[in-house]
């Protein structure tokens, strides 16, 4: 008997197994029978093509056509190399099945015995009158696959490396230990047994899928695992690394508060979850994505790979043609509420995060950061600096799976902080604590550089300031309000301060880069009474008119202002002291005026 076996039987190994052990396929072929061995010289060229991209499967048919050599040699079989290579038009259409044909078409000539794992090319050669042998691949689950018994419940991901022990990462976010799991180090031999076992595995299985696979790296997705097989020439010796989730965990589990869960949900919105690397950003992203579809968002995700553990309602999208825009055109298309895409970390992932968002799209990406401003810091130079607080208005900072930063992005033109002429007022993209609503961030070009300053916190302004005036002071008292100082001295001691034509004053504004304000030390303090209108705060302070008075809250310094001649304060809502105001009345503080001239 002559047998034509393709490429799908070799790369699958049944071949050499069968003239080794001497079985049969399927009761119908005796090793023994088996007189010639004919490979089509377009198996080669296949092989050899995928193993020139650096995939797993052409190394692998290749080391099996050799053993079948080496085999066939010993018990006397004969094997040839027959058939026409195939052009450069053939291997463009290899996936149309031209390949095929051709070795069909040896098969036919050599009037021999077609052999295949594969069930179209074994219906097609019967169809055409060619006796065939179907071999059906063996079924691996992807729980019975090797690489999953290095797993246990608490491990959230298995490294194998050729040449050293297995190790695997245990434990809870935040807390993973990275343990040794034997002594005996990984075999080339054994790794290439398990890759193309997770490769099979994720051939067969419905909800696996090969994500990614260039020359030298594949990664597969084999249900809620991401497997990364890499190999030379990509690598220096092969590595397989298998990550999984080790829990599935509710938004409410991250401590989210009412009012950012309202902010999620309120309207379509552009928000970046950033962390470092196995912070739990993936699983809050998938969290998120199942607390929007239950409060009735249609949701999908852009992933590569896809290993969101989300619904089964949620849809998701892996590059199309390999390219995420071609992907974004579709959802466009689909006119989803929200997407995630699921990693930002090339420009062109952040470009088409920012088309969608601006297209109306509720858009919430993923992204490395180790500082909460550093996802904000990566889209500069990416997405134009003045659109940037429209593509994303919120940031939610995530380390070992808690929520340590939330901030919020506005939009704004102002003098930024440290600057005291009015005319350097510019853009200014104000990044604010989201629970405090203090600015810690400011964000403006200067010149033509694009500057990140951070706003120094105002108990560290108020030591700075304390510091320079104890020198030339001792009795004084220092108030700070965003980057402006109110220095509280005994009326006679403040020539002292300001020094000759205010030079004093001025050399230490230009120092600390802060606007001072200096103003005798009173001690009058009375109550006073606040209503409120749509667009104002109004402070009654009767007997005061005409006089300037600091408001405090608590006994916190809030603002300075001057009682009008109807004996009131009016403070507009959208400003910063409006502001403070309102945060002062939900904390239920008393409010008190204090005198100062």
């Amino acid at each position: 008997m002559r047998i034509v076996p393709d490429t799908s039987i070799i790369v699958a190994g049944g071949i050499s197994k069968m003239l080794e052990e001497g079985k049969t396929f399927d009761g119908i072929l005796i090793a023994e029978q088996i007189e010639e061995i004919i490979i089509p010289e377009a198996v080669v060229a296949e092989l050899e093509a995928q193993a020139n991209f650096g995939r797993i499967s052409g190394f692998r048919g290749l080391a099996e056509i050799e053993k079948i050599i080496r085999i066939s040699k010993d018990k006397g079989i004969k094997v040839e190399f027959t058939g026409r290579r195939p052009s450069i038009d053939d291997i463009k259409l290899a996936k149309g099945g031209e390949i095929d044909n051709i070795i069909r078409e040896v098969a036919k000539t050599s009037n021999a015995v077609l052999v295949t794992s594969d069930k179209v090319q074994s219906l097609i050669a019967k169809i055409k009158g060619i006796e065939t042998i179907y071999v059906k691949p063996r079924v691996i689950r992807p729980e019975d696959t090797k690489i999953m018994k290095f797993f246990t419940p608490d491990t959230a991901s298995v490294h194998l490396r050729e040449g050293v022990p297995p190790y695997a990462k245990r434990g809870k976010i935040g807390a993973l230990k990275l343990e040794k799991l034997r002594d005996t180090p990984m075999s080339y031999d054994e790794l290439s047994e398990i890759a193309d076992e997770i490769i099979e595995a994720a051939k067969q299985d419905e909800e696996s899928s090969i994500e990614i696979e260039r020359k030298g790296a594949t990664v597969v997705q084999l249900r809620d695992v991401r497997i990364a097989i890499a190999e030379r020439p990509f690598s220096d010796k092969m590595e397989i690394t298998a990550v999984r989730p080790i829990a599935k965990v509710d938004i409410d589990e991250y401590g989210v508060s009412e009012e950012l869960k309202r902010r999620i949900v309120e309207r379509q919105r552009g928000i970046l979850i950033a962390g470092p690397p196995g912070a739990g950003k993936s699983t809050f992203a998938a969290s998120v994505a199942n607390y929007l579809l239950e409060h009735g968002y249609v949701v999908k995700t852009m992933e590569s790979p896809r290993d969101l553990m989300v619904r089964d309602e949620i849809t998701q999208y892996a590059p199309l043609e390999g390219d995420m825009t071609l992907t974004s055109d579709i959802l466009l298309l689909v006119r989803p509420d929200y997407t995630i895409y699921d990693e930002l970390r090339k420009t062109s992932d952040f470009q088409v995060f920012a088309d969608m968002r601006l297209a109306g799209v509720g858009m919430i990406g993923v992204t490395h950061a180790t500082r909460a401003i550093d996802a904000v810091q990566r889209m500069i130079g990416r997405v134009e600096l003045g659109i940037i607080p429209q593509v994303v208005d919120t940031v939610i900072f995530i380390e070992a799976g808690k929520i340590l930063k939330v901030y919020e992005l506005e939009f704004t033109v102002k003098v930024p902080s440290g600057m005291f002429e009015a005319d350097l007022a510019r853009p200014v993209i104000e990044v604010k604590d989201f629970e405090s609503k203090r600015v810690e961030f400011e964000i403006y070009t200067f010149g033509e550089q694009v500057v990140v300053m951070p706003v120094q916190s105002d108990e560290k302004l108020k030591r700075a300031v304390e510091e320079k005036i104890s020198k030339f002071l001792d009795d004084f008292e220092v108030m700070i309000s965003g980057r402006r100082a109110v220095v509280k001295v005994p009326e006679s001691q403040i020539p002292k301060l300001l020094g000759k034509k205010g030079k004093r004053i001025k050399s230490l504004e230009d120092e600390l880069k802060v606007s001072i304000d200096v103003v005798p030390k009173e001690s009058e303090i009375s109550e006073v009474r606040i209503e409120e209108t749509d667009k104002y705060y109004i402070l009654y302070a009767e007997g005061l008119e005409g006089r300037t008075v600091e408001v405090y809250a608590d006994g916190e310094y809030l603002f300075s202002a001057l009682v009008s001649g109807k004996g009131i304060i009016k403070v507009r809502k959208d400003k910063e002291a409006g502001k403070s105001l309102k945060i002062a009345k939900a904390k239920n503080a008393k409010l008190r005026l204090k005198v100062v001239d």
